[in-house]
């Protein structure tokens, strides 16, 4: 049968033959001196003999030769005459492993003593002539099995060290114990390129700015050099997860011509002292040697985090002399050379201050959230490898994903693509991506789950409550879709389109709370009861009113303050900022806005009562409507929300409007010429009548 066997998709052959390993030789040894042992010990044993024969054997002075092993038992060798008797012709068969002067019987004697005396008794009165003598030979097949526990533990011991250090039969001194304390990180150079570049990065344009320019010093540090520039040390990428930090990390190891380092920040952690600080300064060794280079250090909080802020640990904290290492390799005595290290966190506010400040990393560059326009960016980047119908809008999925990161429209552009195959579809339509959105905000569709009439009904009136009230909300996000389809832990869900705000006044928050609130106001009207569908909006409202009171100083009782510590040292604290008094003052507040928020949800809905009854009968027939349906029954919505257009500035959008600007100008002074020359014909004129 073949080694060999084809995929069926690539229809390539793959190879079933386990690779080889170093181990193999050992174990092979093993069992070839362990076999040889046990066929040694098997083909020298000859018969045993009773008691009773080797005293005829004796008396009949047949035995040659008495060999008494280890005092424990005697090897018997016959005589050659002996061997041509038909009793003794099996015992000196010729075999291939049995040895020429092997002996022919066994005989267990029980005591060494009377054994011996036995003998001397017999030889003398018998005149025997046989020879007697005692030998010792090891047992190396007993003295491994001894020494085998220990083997063993020694083999773990060797086992574990070895996976700790970098893996059994890593490539070179890497999985070595010896080699513990060399760097981890994996080096992108000539050899091994990234081909990630710029281009494959939608948005961020000013963070890719900035990284380009340290691209660029270290392509050609002249240019900033001759006037008088320093390199910059180091570059931190911060924000939310998702938003694509490590991506530009890649697209700088794709630009630059140079080494680039790549490791995460957990490389530096290990169980052994010191180990640590080795792999910083051996990382740095390598980075010197091969200048101008980079260092990339994905998730850096994992050793530079604050020193000193947990007290459990002890006088020698692995963590904080891997950052002290760390800090001495950035910023200390002779590090003159063009290393640039760059980072990446999204927790920026548990770094030590040290390692912040100028001269270690320079730069700071915030990777915020896309937004609108850098959305669609991202969706063009990610639907290149999709086949897509022709009713794909991206500019409406990029508006029905506010807040949503690159990785979270990665997986949006996947989740559609996968939602398309389940059907068999041949192209991704524009609802599959509009399912992918509900699957990953709401969760999995559960229409099967067992409801009470009274249950669906609740749910129906309580998402009405939140639809009938935010359309009539100046300040509340318009509604796209309302479903009572349980998604996930929700029993039914609202899809609202937020405006993409970069501040909020009081009466904007208000407003979404006063809609969050309508939920319950609805079933308050409706049946005259509550129920604990709201915990959700509870939740989400009373955030909201604790950080108008406390955060952003939106309340006039406790006044323009706000306890926020932005440096997030207040985390490590026991006490609060703020007094007992002061405290309860805030928990009043926070129930007066909620309760006032409440009371205004059930004037809303009482008002408009029969259209919130029309829109729940709706729902409960459909179970899904959407924007049109809230249209036919309220009419088109009374507020206006004005569009906003971005434009960018670019040099070419400059260089456009100079020039438009100078064409006018041109124009002008023709304009102006004409006039002038108009004018002094009309004056000759004039003169010549």
């Amino acid at each position: 049968m073949s080694n060999k066997t084809q995929n069926k998709n690539t229809k390539e052959p793959i190879n079933k033959i386990p690779k080889f390993n170093s181990y193999w030789i050992y174990g092979i040894v093993l069992a070839l001196f362990i076999g040889f042992q046990l066929m040694k010990g098997a083909s020298n044993i000859t018969n045993e003999l009773s008691e009773n024969d080797f005293n005829t054997m004796l008396a009949d002075n047949d035995i040659d030769k008495i060999s008494i092993i280890n005092k424990d038992v005697a090897y018997i060798t016959l005589k050659a005459d002996v061997l041509t008797k038909d009793k003794h012709k099996d015992v000196n068969k010729p075999s291939l492993l049995k040895d020429a002067s092997a002996p022919h019987y066994t005989y267990d004697f029980g005591d060494l003593q009377n054994f011996e005396n036995h003998l001397v008794s017999q030889k003398s009165e018998l005149n025997l002539d046989f020879d007697r003598k005692n030998d010792t030979k090891p047992n190396i097949l007993g003295e491994l099995l001894g020494w085998l526990p220990f083997i063993l533990l020694i083999g773990l011991w060797i086992f574990f060290m070895r996976r700790m250090s970098g893996g059994a039969g890593g490539g070179g001194g890497a999985g070595q114990i010896f080699s513990i304390g060399k760097s981890k990180a994996k080096l992108f150079d000539k050899d091994q390129k990234v081909k990630t570049t710029f281009k494959d990065v939608a948005g961020l344009e000013g963070a890719k700015e900035e990284v380009q320019e340290i691209v660029d010093f270290l392509k050609s540090p002249e240019k900033y050099t001759s006037l008088g520039g320093k390199i910059p040390k180091g570059a931190l990428l911060v924000g939310p997860p998702g938003t694509g930090k490590t991506l530009l990390a890649k697209a700088v190891a794709g630009e630059a011509d140079v080494p680039f380092f790549s490791l995460s920040g957990s490389d530096f952690v290990e169980m052994f002292v010191g180990v640590g600080a080795s792999r910083v300064r051996d990382l740095f060794k390598q980075a010197a040697q091969k200048s101008p280079s980079i260092i990339f250090i994905d998730e850096i909080d994992a050793i530079g985090r604050a020193r000193g802020k947990n007290n459990m640990t002890g006088g020698n904290d692995e963590r904080e002399n891997t950052l002290n290492q760390l800090l001495t390799e950035m910023d200390g005595f002779g590090t003159d050379t063009n290393v640039i290290v760059v980072a990446a966190t999204n927790r920026a506010d548990v770094l030590d201050k040290a390692l912040m400040r100028a001269g270690r990393f320079d730069r700071q560059i915030y990777v915020d959230l896309p937004d609108l326009n850098e959305r669609k960016e991202i969706f063009d980047v990610h639907i290149k490898p999709l086949k897509l119908h022709k009713d794909v809008d991206l500019e409406f999925l990029a508006q029905q994903t506010p807040g949503f990161s690159g990785a979270d429209i990665a997986n949006l552009c996947n989740e559609a693509a996968l939602i398309a195959a389940r059907v068999s579809k041949k192209a991704v339509h524009h609802q599959d991506f509009l399912d992918a959105v509900d699957r990953i905000v709401g969760g999995l569709e559960k229409k099967n789950k067992i409801m009470t009439v009274t249950e669906k009904k609740t749910i129906a009136y309580h998402e009405a409550g939140h639809a009938t009230a935010s359309w009539f909300l100046e300040h509340a996000a318009p509604l796209v879709k309302v479903t009572i389809v349980p998604r996930g832990q929700s029993l039914g869900a609202a899809w609202y389109l937020p405006e993409e705000r970069q501040i909020v006044r009081t009466e904007q928050m208000l407003d979404e709370m006063c809609a969050t609130l309508a939920g319950r106001a609805a079933e308050k009207i409706i049946f005259n009861k509550i129920s604990t569908g709201a915990l959700n909006d509870l939740e989400k409202i009373t955030r909201q009113a604790r950080a108008m009171v406390t955060v952003y100083g939106l309340n006039e009782k406790v006044g323009n303050l706000t306890y926020y510590d932005s440096s997030g040292q207040s985390d490590y604290g026991f006490t609060k900022p703020y007094s007992e008094e002061t405290a309860k003052i805030i928990d009043q507040e926070i129930s007066k806005i909620i309760e006032k928020q409440y009371q205004r949800a059930i004037d809303i809905l009482t008002t408009h009562k029969d259209k919130l009854v029309e829109l729940a009968e709706v729902l409960l027939e459909k179970e899904v409507i959407f924007k049109a349906n809230l249209e036919t029954i309220f009419g088109k919505r009374p507020f206006v929300v004005e569009e906003k257009v971005k434009k960018k500035v670019t040099p070419k959008n400059i260089e456009s409007e100079s020039k438009v600007d100078s064409e006018k100008e041109t124009e002008e002074k023709t304009e102006k010429e004409n006039k002038k020359i108009v004018e002094s014909e009309t004056e000759s004129s004039e003169d010549k009548k």
